[in-house]
Parts: structure tokens; sequence; C-alpha cells
């Protein structure tokens, strides 16, 4: 049976999960057609719009993993991976369990890339509204380093559009209504439901899990500063041009 099978060119591998049953195919449609028109906008007007790609809570690891739709995370057992190693032996790591975490909040701007990532202690909507206001003020630093009027920001700086999930914190009613209030720039966009393959800095923590993988780290400290010179010391090396996958769907990036 398995020479008739290979002799047809079937393959014996693992099956995927899919999400598309969960997906509305209009709304994504209609998203990404808004997407794209704000990517247009952000490449031809980079000083009057900024595209970031915003997650919730990036929870760090040796062992990284997805707790839930909108949080990400290492800990510290050792991620296992696929790694090059001579026929007839394994590759070994330490399977010993560690306890310790750190999280992490993070934006990606689109047009150069720039990461803007914060080590939190939790992800709530009290951890999301001050980290915004802290990207917030970090591109109004930018602006105004061009030489520009702080005082001339609110009508004159770039207009900040932050595409996020529907994470339950991120939309929370006096969330938005502080967001709204506090910082006029910022454009909140929410994913369409079960859509992380139109979130680019899904590719980020993607990366930062190869990198990490198969490394054990003593402790949390050691961990935490790994993780922030990857993010946010530029360490780590990201390949724009490959695919971001979901779960059966894939959308090319760049």
């Amino acid at each position: 049976m398995r020479r008739i099978l290979r002799r047809k060119k079937y393959v014996y591998i693992w099956a995927k999960y899919s999400l598309e049953d969960k997906q509305d195919k209009k709304l994504r449609k209609a998203f990404k057609e808004k997407l794209d028109e704000y990517l247009k906008l952000a490449k031809e007007k980079p000083e009057s719009i900024q595209v970031w790609f915003w997650d919730g809570a990036f929870k760090v690891a040796t062992q990284v993993r997805h707790t839930a739709p909108h949080e990400c995370g290492f800990s510290l057992r050792v991620i296992r991976r696929r790694a090059w190693t001579k026929k007839g032996k394994r590759k070994k790591v330490n399977g010993q369990r560690k306890r310790g975490r750190v999280n992490v909040m993070g934006a990606l701007r689109y047009n150069d890339k720039k990461r803007v990532c914060f080590m939190i202690k939790k992800g709530n909507s009290e951890t999301f509204h001050e980290q915004l206001k802290k990207l917030h003020e970090e591109i109004r630093q930018e602006w105004i380093n061009l030489g520009n009027l702080p005082e001339d920001f609110r009508e004159k700086g770039p207009k900040i559009i932050i595409i996020l999930d529907n994470a339950s914190y991120h939309k929370k009613k006096d969330v938005i209504e502080q967001v709204e209030k506090e910082l006029p720039n910022i454009r909140l966009e929410f994913l369409p439901a079960y859509s992380p393959d139109y979130n680019l800095i899904e590719l980020v923590w993607h990366s930062a899990k190869e990198y990490i993988a198969n490394r054990e780290f003593e402790n949390k400290e050691e961990l935490e500063k790994v993780v922030n010179q990857l993010l946010n010391e530029g360490e780590l090396i990201i390949k724009w041009s490959r695919k971001l996958k979901n779960k059966g769907n894939a959308v090319n990036v760049t």
C-alpha cells in the first residue's frame, strides 16, 4: 500500500489544524482591503500615517507557547525543535521543568519594521492602556526630534493605526474611551476573528521562538535579558519574505 501511495505522489505527514471553518470570509476580505489601503497610505505618506501591528501579551519561556489567542509565552522549559545531527543520533535537551516566565507586549511598525516591546507582569486592560501610552509617547518624541513642536503633535502629528486582535481586555469600553480621550492620534483596528495571519507581529514572535529553541536558561533573569536583546536591541534577524501561516492559510507579509 505504501508503494502504491508513493507512486501516486502521496506523502505521510502530520494533519494540520485549520481555522477556516471558524472564519468569516466576507469580514476577512473587507478587512484585508482596508488594511491594504492603510499600508498603501503609510508607504506614500509616512509623515501622516503609521501602521503598527500589536499583540497583547507575549509570554516568554525557554518553552515559548501560545496559551490563548492573544497571549504568547516563554517559560523555563526547553523548546524542542528539529536540529541537524549525525545519522543514527538524536540531539538531547534537558526536559527538567523550571518555574519562571517573562511576559511581553509589543508593537511592530510596518514601514521600517521598528519594534517596541515592553516587559510586563501580566496582560490585562490596565497594562494594555499603559503600554499603549508608552508607544504613543515614543512616536511623539520621534516626531518632536524631527524639529516639530510638542504642542502641534495632536493636530499635525501622524495618525497611528494599531492593528490588534479581539482579546477581551483590548475591547473594554472604559479602555477604548480612555484611548480616544487621551491618545486621539491612535485608532484601534480590530482583526476579524481567527485571523492571526493578518497580524505581522506574529512573525516576530515566531522568529523569537525559533531563536531560543533547544536552549536552556538558568533562571528568569537570564531569559528576560536574552528576550530583551532579541526584541528591543536588534539581535533578532527576521526573514520578512516568508509567509505568515494561519492554520491552513498563508499570507505574504511583505
